[in-house]
């Protein structure tokens, strides 16, 4: 028993986006309250800022990415290119690491995004637990790996169990295999390698969300997986925001009618035309709720930030609108005065929605955006999907419909209900808080074996 009492040393690598980063962030806060200290190791691009989090050791590798490699919107490239370029600096990095931590505080385990898949390399050449982390929903371990046998022309469809019907894994896996660039292949193939290789696999998830995939990627993946989300209710303090946050909105949120105000956030990536953002301002105004919009500086293609709104648009509106270029999204969702939520349906924002009992209204735009919006609106049924181009009048309507009519009501009673199916998990006893004690039992026990 003595060995359990020595501080063990995780090692976390990030996957430099902002719906990436603020999980690991608050995985690595969760886990050092539990006596581990912790290094944060992320590519230059989109660098973390150490004086938010002065308890972990923050170390920078090269990723040697060029600006068209960043901006060009090839996703695969992009992490086919940033795992290649970083497999070497991190292998450097972790040598200088164990040479330099001495036995009372000694690497216990590398825990990495899904997509630093290289991280899962470097950890068995050094013989180190890696500890795969999905930020994202788990059905996208049935998604995105390459399954040689399920990708033949009938068979994919065993993956197809009447529960995860409605979430069209077999359509978007078929549209995966259409035309797949040569950095696709290869991305799908080494994520798989990866997470099959693991020691372990921690998901950003609430079991009862997602007991049917599961199911079938346990069947897939051998290593023992742990669900201990929602991260941020476990570690709800910590900033990590690439953004600057525009607390003023909070303000005006105070002087909003109790779940009247649509909050509408399409993300750190998303980006629309400038017809769209006119379509959208007037669906908006024309709803008449209230309204919290983030419009993100480059949000608008060939603008910096509002410049395209209709003239006298914000003037007419008063103060029954509000826009900022990034706002605290978990503190607004807290908020009373919300009462539905316009998203992109990125994983982060589709589990704080969840926990706060916020009905959504969905526009994916691309990746697994399309999985959450059919999890949110045919398995949960707690949202509707707007559907085809952004157009005034479908957006009125669908606004009115989410937050007021009566057709609305039974998908805001299915989002309460599941805010409080969500609040069990997390107390004692409950499925997340227990997930988590085993993890961490699980980490002591590869601490044994180091």
């Amino acid at each position: 028993m003595e060995k359990q009492q020595k501080s063990g040393h995780l090692v976390f690598v990030l996957y430099p986006f902002q719906g990436h980063i603020t999980p690991m962030l608050q995985l690595a806060t969760i886990l050092h309250s539990k006596g581990f200290s912790i290094s944060i190791v992320h590519p230059e691009l989109n660098s973390p800022d150490p004086s938010n989090h002065p308890e972990f050791t923050f170390i920078s590798i090269s990723d040697k990415l060029t600006e068209s490699e960043v901006s060009d919107g090839d996703i695969a490239s992009l992490m086919l290119s940033l795992n290649k370029n970083c497999a070497a600096p991190f292998q450097q990095c972790m040598k200088k690491i164990l040479h330099q931590k001495d036995s009372h505080d000694h690497a216990a385990g590398i825990l990495y995004d899904t997509l630093m898949y290289c991280a899962q390399t470097v950890a068995d050449d050094l013989k180190l637990p890696g500890i795969s982390v999905g930020t994202s929903a788990a059905a996208t371990l049935l998604l995105y790996p390459a399954f040689p046998h399920l990708d033949g022309k009938d068979s994919i469809s065993e993956i197809e169990m009447p529960e995860l019907q409605s979430l069209q894994l077999q359509h978007m896996r078929a549209l995966l295999l259409q035309n797949p660039t040569d950095a696709m292949t290869e991305v799908r193939a080494a994520m798989t390698n990866g997470t099959k290789s693991s020691s372990a696999i921690i998901v950003n998830t609430i079991h009862f969300l997602e007991q049917a995939a599961l199911s079938k990627v346990r069947e897939y993946f051998p290593a023992p997986i742990f669900t201990i989300g929602p991260f941020h209710k476990f570690a709800p303090t910590i900033c990590s925001s690439i953004l600057m946050e525009d607390a003023n909105c909070i303000s005006w949120l105070n002087k909003q009618a109790s779940k009247s105000v649509i909050y509408v956030s399409f993300g750190s990536l998303a980006s629309i035309d400038e017809q769209a953002l006119i379509e959208t301002a007037w669906g908006l105004a024309n709803s008449k709720q209230p309204f919290l919009w983030v419009i993100r500086p480059g949000f608008v293609r060939g603008s910096e930030w509002i410049e395209s709104l209709p003239n006298g648009f914000q003037e007419s509106l008063g103060e029954r609108g509000c826009i900022v270029k990034w706002a605290p999204q978990k503190e607004v969702l807290a908020h009373c005065a919300v009462g539905g939520f316009w998203s992109h349906c990125g994983w982060n924002s589709t589990i704080e929605s969840i926990c706060e009992g916020v009905p959504m209204l969905c526009k994916p735009f691309f990746g697994d955006q399309v999985l959450n919006s059919n999890y949110i609106c045919h398995v949960w049924r707690v949202g509707l999907e707007l559907q085809n181009k952004l157009e005034r009048g479908n957006i009125e309507g669908a606004i009115k419909k989410l937050m007021v009519d009566m057709e609305g009501e039974e998908i805001r009673k299915k989002a309460m209900d599941l805010k409080e199916k969500a609040d069990l998990c997390l107390r004692e006893g409950g499925s997340s808080c227990c997930s988590l004690n085993e993890l961490t039992k699980q980490i002591y026990s590869f601490d044994y074996k180091t």
